[in-house]
């Protein structure tokens, strides 16, 4: 049987034995492509036609799909033809959660993110306070916690090895601690007589109370105001390194989770993402959050709704404001129902107070504001549900898109209300395996809530709507990686690890969709991208394998060989001779 007379058997084209492709194409294009891919394996993403052998392309969009033979029809003199030899196509990959200026500066600056040892990171450390001019402060990001047990929480002397004259400041990877020097102790003034500030924590000996070199959430201000801050081209620097790697990686849709905006009104941040877009440097679409600040009080609004109408006049997504609400699981900072292990009455506690919270996201929400939420305690998340739930009884439904970011645990209770509340859940896959991070995690919260430890499918299969991304530079920005943990909850390329709670892996086609789609739905953008289909704008990647086609703990060794956006090249290129 054809696949023409297999079309007309079933009543929409679907994934037949196999991987059969779509010829039930839409009515031909009533002028020729500017391109034509042909010969593809191409998963369009779109339930009704998943998957298609052929897509034209038309000042920047798809005007057509369907079969080689079909594809034939719509070339014509100028039309540029890419065999894709059978290799496999997918819509580019959104990341709905990325610190772009933060990410490219940890990078730029002393990095240890590619280290997974005390040792290197010292040698790290030694070579960066070795090339650094004068006698300024040495600052780097992209600790790991899991690497210092119990707590998460390295000292200083292993900083006073290098240098005891020298200020050395070290951020982690998630950005919530510090670790610093005793010389860095001494410039920023803190004994043990300087006392924690609110919502924050200094690290401190159990006996003496001296200062042992942590700085935990907001205590990290007490050494931030020592660090030079970053100029603006630094800024712009960062960002462009960031729509390079991101590229290289598939990615062309992206969600800003928090940018600065300072007393004033000014930010920064903006000022370069405008000046990037005015010189036609920006290869994503990007949507922006404004970030709000713990520490002043609910009048900022106005000035974050001012930053946020600029950038919307500026040609950006921006109609979202971020949200802090708790800190993170191993340093006992996250906001948690019931109390820490070892600890009688150590809850965390929330950033943001009930009696703030509720009528703060009533605002935003009665405003037209997307409200973006870091929540990582199941107190944390019960609370953000309980102020968007108090909001939608006041304000009626709506379609602000709200959403909550990190998970690490939700309450089985909390689990269907992400559909009640048409709140969404942002997740970030790579999270989800019992790396040493989880074994850190595993001590503080106990083996019975370990069970919802983040319960992707379970929030799925309750109706709740889930998007993916990396919180880069915190973790890897690779979709290829996070799709393999999202099927598998193990650790990328150990197939024989234990998985953490299989019942939370979700389809490839879930996890797929979860990076795609579902982002561009998170960004306001699902009729712009997201998926392969007629009128969205053409924004591609090819890869070395079909993901669809190989063993699981395979997928994160996939490679992008080319990425389109809105029908340009912006990584690889034509032909696909790989």
């Amino acid at each position: 049987m054809s696949l023409n007379a297999k079309c007309l058997q079933f009543s929409f084209c679907a994934l037949l034995a196999g991987f059969a492709f779509s010829s039930c194409s839409p009515t031909p294009p009533t002028s020729s492509a500017d391109l034509v891919f042909q010969n593809g394996q191409i998963y369009t993403v779109e339930a009704t036609s998943p998957w298609v052998e052929a897509l034209g392309v038309k000042d920047g969009k798809i005007i057509a799909l369907g079969n080689t033979t079909q594809s034939n029809n719509w070339i014509g003199d100028d039309t540029k033809v890419v065999d894709l030899k059978g290799k496999f196509m997918m819509p580019s990959f959104g990341d709905a959660h990325v610190h772009p200026v933060y990410g490219g500066l940890s990078y730029s600056r002393c990095s240890l993110h590619q280290s997974e040892s005390i040792a290197t990171y010292l040698e790290i450390i030694q070579q960066c306070v070795d090339e650094a001019p004068d006698d300024g402060v040495v600052y780097g990001q992209g600790w790991l916690p899991g690497l210092f047990p119990p707590n998460g929480i390295p000292e200083k002397s292993l900083l006073d090895s290098i240098s005891s004259t020298r200020p050395i400041v070290m951020r982690s990877t998630g950005g919530h601690s510090l670790w610093v020097n005793s010389a860095m102790l001494e410039l920023a003034n803190i004994t043990k007589d300087t006392p924690d500030p609110p919502k924050g924590r200094i690290d401190r000996d159990p006996d003496t109370g001296e200062p042992i070199g942590g700085f935990q959430e907001s205590a990290m201000e007490l050494i931030n105001i020592h660090i030079p801050e970053p100029t603006s081209n630094d800024i712009e620097n960062a960002i462009s390194y960031t729509l390079k790697l991101f590229n290289s990686l598939g990615i062309t849709n992206w969600f800003d989770a928090g940018i600065d905006v300072l007393e004033n009104g000014d930010s920064p941040t903006l000022d370069a993402y405008e000046s990037l877009q005015a010189s036609g440097k920006l290869t994503s679409h990007i949507s922006i959050a404004a970030k709000y600040n713990n520490e002043r009080s609910i009048d900022q609004l106005g000035k974050l709704y001012d930053i946020s109408e600029r950038a919307i006049s500026s040609g950006f997504n921006a109609n979202a404001i971020k949200l802090y609400t708790d800190g993170v699981i191993v340093q006992k900072t996250a906001a948690v129902l019931e109390a820490y292990e070892g600890t009688a009455h150590n809850h965390g506690e929330l950033h943001i107070p009930i009696e703030t919270l509720k009528p703060l996201i009533t605002k935003l929400d009665r405003d037209g504001y997307q409200t973006y939420v870091h929540s990582i305690g199941d107190r944390a998340v019960h609370e953000a549900l309980n102020a968007f739930e108090q909001a939608k009884k006041e304000n009626g439904a709506n379609d602000n898109r709200h959403f909550l970011t990190h998970l690490n645990f939700v309450a089985p209770i909390d689990h269907p209300r992400f559909a009640e509340l048409n709140v969404s859940a942002n997740f970030q896959p790579l999270w989800a395996t019992n790396d040493p991070y989880m074994k850190l995690t595993a001590l503080q919260m106990g083996a019975e809530r370990m069970k919802y430890v983040y319960p992707v499918n379970s929030i799925l299969q309750s109706g709740g709507k889930i998007n993916y991304g990396s919180d880069w530079s915190v973790a890897p920005a690779n979709p290829f990686y996070g799709l393999e943990v999202a099927v598998t909850r193990k650790p990328i390329d150990e197939p024989d690890a234990q998985a953490l709670n299989t019942s939370e892996a979700i389809t490839l086609e879930d996890a797929v969709k979860a990076y795609t789609l579902n982002v561009a739905y998170i960004t306001h953008r699902e009729s712009e991208t997201g998926s392969i289909a007629i009128g969205k704008s053409a924004d591609l990647i090819i890869a070395d394998q079909n993901i669809f086609e190989i063993p699981e703990n395979d997928i994160s060794d996939t490679k992008v060989l080319t990425t389109v956006f809105k029908g340009k090249v912006v990584y690889g290129s034509f032909p696909v001779d790989q």
